[in-house]
């Protein structure tokens, strides 16, 4: 079993925007973030649903956090 939290996508990109990520654009249900440094990546933000643990653990790779720092 997975200790990573269920977060919507929502509070997904207010952490990563904590982080230094900066929303690019917008196209329907879907952000796109980038940082300075050159790493990007998608998160969905579907009404009333969270993200999956594999899609979330996808986006931290993109965007080089590790999995405790975001547990923290």
């Amino acid at each position: 079993m997975s200790n990573i939290p269920s977060i919507s996508g929502r509070n997904l990109i207010k952490f990563l925007r904590k982080q230094g990520f900066y929303v690019v654009r917008t196209k329907g249900s879907h952000c796109f973030l980038s940082h300075t440094d050159g790493r990007v990546t998608t998160v969905p933000t579907h009404a009333n649903e969270s993200i999956g643990t594999g899609l979330l653990l996808k986006i931290l790779k993109d965007c080089d956090i590790d999995k405790e720092e975001f547990i923290k």
